[in-house]
């Protein structure tokens, strides 16, 4: 018998009801109720664009790089002159 059944639950209610007090059960499901529409908020503008506009293409990006003349180039390893 390790299940509860419904007066198991409905004597758990009416202890955390006369511990608590109804104002703070209510106080407490309204701040969880923001709490999860804030999230859904987030949520929602995170999935959306930013912007109307698409990506960028690859060759947008190569023209507005700048080349850097001190880099070294990926492919060589660098040799210290001792």
């Amino acid at each position: 018998m390790a299940g509860l059944s419904l007066s198991h639950l409905l004597i758990m209610l009416v202890v955390v009801v006369l511990l608590f007090g109804t104002s703070k059960l209510k106080n407490l499901g309204k701040d969880l109720g923001g709490a999860i529409k804030g999230f859904k908020d987030s949520m929602k503008d995170a999935e959306q664009p930013t912007a109307n506009t698409p990506p960028p293409t690859t060759q947008q990006i190569s023209q507005n790089q700048t080349i850097d003349s001190t880099a070294t180039p990926v492919n060589t390893v660098k040799k210290d002159n001792v």
